[in-house]
């Protein structure tokens, strides 16, 4: 079995020190490229935790409910009030953790938009 050897012709003034630093700097390109594109796919998985924290609900005290009206402002009003089965039954809040009395009041209150009929 015969083994050829071709010899390669550097043009003058480089030598085989130049690929290799080339290929090493390929090599590193691709290292970084890697990592961008992990970092680019963990982006997803950071916001989703970030809005999970985000849904978590306020608790009454830290806004200050009461199950009474305050200046005319109650909570069937609120923006975010969702209705129980009757118009006068408790409720819950897309804000605040727990039964919500239509006829409450929070700090979080937020009024309806009204209609420009």
């Amino acid at each position: 079995m015969y083994m050829y050897v071709r010899m390669i012709d550097y043009p003058q003034g480089t030598n085989m020190n130049d690929n290799f630093t080339e290929l090493k700097s390929r090599r590193s390109l691709l290292k970084k490229a890697a990592m961008y594109i992990a970092g680019v796919a963990v982006l997803p998985l950071l916001a989703s935790f970030r809005s999970a924290r985000a849904a978590e609900k306020l608790q009454k005290a830290d806004v200050k409910y009461q199950d009474k009206p305050k200046d005319g402002k109650d909570c069937d009003d609120c923006m975010h009030f969702v209705a129980g089965a009757t118009p006068k039954a408790i409720g819950t809040c897309k804000v605040v953790e727990g039964a919500v009395s239509p006829h409450g009041y929070c700090a979080a209150f937020t009024p309806k938009p009204r209609n420009r009929s």
